[in-house]
């Protein structure tokens, strides 16, 4: 009884998931009327922008409020007053509020002139001229430290106390979260200064507050709250749960969910992983998703990670994965002697977009401009396989078409065939070859080198949905962490951008002996 109640909660908060994790307090909140409609009578349109007017300007002086204060109990009121005004405050409104802090309360530049005038000014004692005793060298970098101190906290900005009086209030961390969430959605829309540095700041803060010391792993089951798998239903990003009893199979025999959680948001991972114990490496999503029953968990060797999740958008670019993964593995190596291989199976996310971008026709006529993708014998292959479809007058422009509609051959053997060789070999050298800043361009690819990991080996037909379609034709790649080279590894992509990867990987970018027969034909 108590399961299917259980059960049907779940179903229900899926199917009415919220916006965001404030959703419930905003609904309980008294709003300004909507289209100028208040007490079921019609009020003018400038009626109500003077009650978001001076909603505006309440939250504002709360704002001011929960900086300057110093009482406790002034403050304490501030800041509710301040966060519960926030969550009613249209967007327009929001992005305002968030320049007027970034603007207004931003450190004192003319101070922070003055103080690198005076220190500059001041003169080094002569390193050749010995001081007489320690009483003197003391008095002569007394103005020096004085300086750097008063340096050190007027390069502080002043919204720095903001955040810091917030993450030690109760609900305080998780507004932050959310407040961040509304900076980066402004800063997608525009790329304004001095929200880049507001959000540089907060990041910096919420880095610090969420150290791995300060974060909970707790191994996710079914007998958790319907809440809390509520949530996992609503924030799986990559393979999406289709109904409660996948729910209840990812988290029963043979797989686990573990997530992190902190003391300040009780009941919600900030990032979940879900993860399946297998005999081998998995090569298609199917075999972890689908496949059933799971293996006995006695005969596992392998933890094969399949999905990463965050639930909080203002947690973005702060790399809590890392610490999860690391922290998973030492808890499955612990409690599993019999798991010997940590892996993904990890979906390619901007493969398709990268290659089709390669394909697009370009306005420069001379073609010595202009990249091949396909090799001689890849291209004939292509022409020949699609001669009775007009595809196309070349090879790049058939496979550009072929890609563009995916169902005009992922149901043809013949055609995914010939495509296979083509597809697999450049999405070798996007894994491995195209950079960003000296870093691997695929956002999946990138977190999991940083993280210590390798490319073992990328499988075709591994995701046959309509997004592994479309962001990779299908194409899925594991990442292997070799848990006494995971170090290693990280330092070496971090410093140099070296990418590991394995003899198979490596193979798809070494010539063929048929291109090198066909060019000599030529």
């Amino acid at each position: 009884m108590n399961n299917n109640r259980k059960a049907l909660s779940i179903l229900l908060r899926a199917r009415m998931r919220p916006l965001s994790p404030t959703t419930n307090r905003i609904n309980q909140m008294q709003f300004p009327p909507i289209d100028g409609v208040r007490n079921g009578k019609v009020s003018t349109s400038q009626d109500a922008s003077a009650t978001l007017h001076t909603d505006f300007v309440r939250v504002q002086q709360s704002m001011h409020s929960a900086i300057s204060m110093n009482k406790t109990e002034i403050l304490d009121v501030a800041l509710d007053d301040f966060s519960e005004g926030y969550y009613g405050l249209p967007n327009e409104n929001r992005r305002a509020l968030l320049l007027t802090l970034a603007r207004e309360y931003d450190l004192n530049r003319k101070q922070v002139r003055d103080l690198m005038k005076q220190y500059l000014g001041l003169e080094l004692p002569s390193s050749e001229k010995p001081l007489e005793n320690a009483h003197e060298g003391e008095g002569s970098f007394s103005a020096f430290y004085r300086i750097e101190r008063t340096l050190r906290e007027s390069l502080k900005p002043m919204y720095e106390v903001l955040f810091e009086r917030l993450n030690t209030h109760p609900g305080g961390l998780r507004f932050l979260s959310i407040m961040r969430a509304d900076i980066l959605s402004f800063l997608a829309e525009e790329n304004t200064a001095v929200l880049r540095a507001l959000d540089s700041y907060l990041k910096e803060k919420l880095i610090t507050w969420l150290s791995p010391a300060n974060l909970q792993l707790h191994h996710i089951t079914w007998d958790d709250s319907a809440s809390l798998l509520e949530k996992i239903v609503a924030h799986e990003a990559v393979h999406p749960i289709s109904n409660l009893l996948d729910l209840k199979r990812r988290l029963g025999m043979g797989r686990r969910c573990f997530g992190y959680l902190h003391p300040a948001i009780p009941g919600e991972p900030l990032i979940f992983i879900e993860v399946a114990l297998m005999k081998h490496v998995a090569q298609t999503i199917q075999e972890v998703l689908w496949d059933d029953p799971p293996i006995p968990e006695c005969e596992a060797t392998c933890a094969l990670f399949y999905s990463i999740s965050s639930t909080q958008p203002g947690l973005s670019g702060i790399n809590l994965g890392k610490f999860l993964i690391k922290r998973v593995i030492d808890v499955v190596r612990r409690d599993m002697t019999t798991i010997s291989t940590f892996a993904t199976l990890s979906p390619i996310p901007g493969y398709m977009q990268w290659l089709l971008s390669k394909l697009a026709p370009t306005e420069i006529s001379d073609s010595t401009f202009s990249e091949n993708l396909l090799t001689p014998v890849e291209e004939s292959a292509l022409l020949e396989a699609t001669e009775e479809l007009t595809m196309g007058k070349n090879g790049m422009e058939v496979l550009r078409n072929l890609l563009s509609s995916s169902d005009k051959w992922i149901n043809s053997e013949n055609l995914a065939s010939v495509l296979r060789i083509p597809l697999m070999r450049l999405c070798a050298r996007y894994l491995l070859q195209e950079k960003k800043r000296g870093k691997a361009l695929d956002s999946v690819g990138n977190f999991h080198l940083q993280n210590g990991a390798m490319v073992g080996r990328i499988n075709w037909m591994a995701d046959l949905s309509e997004k592994g379609l479309k962001q990779s034709a299908g194409i899925m790649v594991n990442y292997i962490y070799e848990v006494e080279h995971i170090e290693e590894n990280a330092q070496s992509y971090f410093g140099d951008g070296d990418i590991g990867s394995s003899d198979e990987v490596r193979s798809y970018l070494e010539p063929r002996q048929e291109d090198h027969q066909e060019e000599i034909k030529d």
